[in-house]
């Protein structure tokens, strides 16, 4: 639930943004096309959440189907998988898509100025949103087996509203709100979330393969935080990756995993932005 949250809360940010700025542009402009880019935005959103939707369905449908014998060895396996695939899609891929939106975004500001509203400019905010639809779809099509389909939805609902209220406040404030720090912080969220994610996958596979307890290696017994089997704990272990049977082997596996995507994407993005 937690990661498609995340996940959901990024991409619909993108989208909330989008539709706050052409709001922004019409009301203050006084163009008149409010009514458009709703309706507009509200065909792109319906499409966007059947996309995802639909993949939850088959990861509960997937769920069913694997024997519990199974289970383990892929719940490890996509655990390392999605933890690595994550920080590509997000650091990699997603520059790619924000390129190309960039520009249709340009355009579609340039007509909106000259006070044009056609079907291109409609279809552009319809398949730009669905677009978004696709990312969430396509990010979350392994981590949502580790969830149920419920909570998939929940996550993917939560998202929707907390991006919601930051495109109302970029509708009031048109384009000032510093929208950077947003998603600099759920970078970072994502980091930590593909290092928890490798950690558990890599638990797993140690005590079904080798009977291994990572957390006997150098134990750091963390007993202040509570039981893994209540939601709070579950809550920490998914999302930081820590529990009360912690160790300095399960540490090393969360540093060397940060460092690696940090040499691979964030270094390069912090020597852009230097240059």
């Amino acid at each position: 639930m937690i990661t498609t949250l995340v996940i959901s809360l990024r991409e619909f940010l993108e989208v909330f943004l989008l539709i706050g700025v052409f709001l922004g542009i019409s009301k203050k402009l006084k163009l008149k096309r409010e009514k458009e880019i709703i309706l507009a935005s509200a065909i792109g959103i319906i499409i966007s959440f059947i996309l995802p939707v639909s993949v939850f369905l088959l990861g509960d449908k997937a769920g069913l189907i694997l024997s519990e014998k199974n289970t383990e060895l892929l719940e490890g396996y996509l655990m390392i998988f999605s933890g690595f695939f994550l920080a590509y899609v997000i650091f990699s891929l997603h520059n790619f898509f924000v390129l190309k939106r960039s520009k249709s975004i340009i355009f579609a500001h340039e007509k909106l100025q000259k006070n044009i509203f056609d079907l291109s400019l409609f279809l552009t905010i319809v398949f730009f949103i669905i677009r978004e639809g696709f990312e969430i779809a396509l990010f979350t099509a392994t981590t949502s087996l580790f969830s149920k389909f419920i909570e998939n939805l929940a996550g993917l609902f939560a998202g929707f509203a907390l991006s919601s209220f930051f495109g109302l406040l970029t509708f009031f404030a048109y384009v000032k709100f510093p929208i950077g720090k947003v998603f600099k912080l759920t970078e970072y969220l994502i980091v930590i979330l593909g290092a928890s994610f490798v950690k558990n996958g890599l638990t797993e596979l140690f005590e079904v393969y080798y009977n291994i307890h990572l957390s006997n290696i150098l134990p750091i017994k963390l007993i202040f935080l509570p039981e893994k089997s209540s939601f709070i704990g579950h809550f920490i272990k998914n999302i930081f990756g820590l529990e009360q049977q912690f160790s300095f082997a399960k540490l090393a596996i969360m540093g060397i995993y940060i460092f690696f995507i940090y040499l691979l994407f964030l270094r390069k993005k912090s020597q852009k932005l230097h240059a």
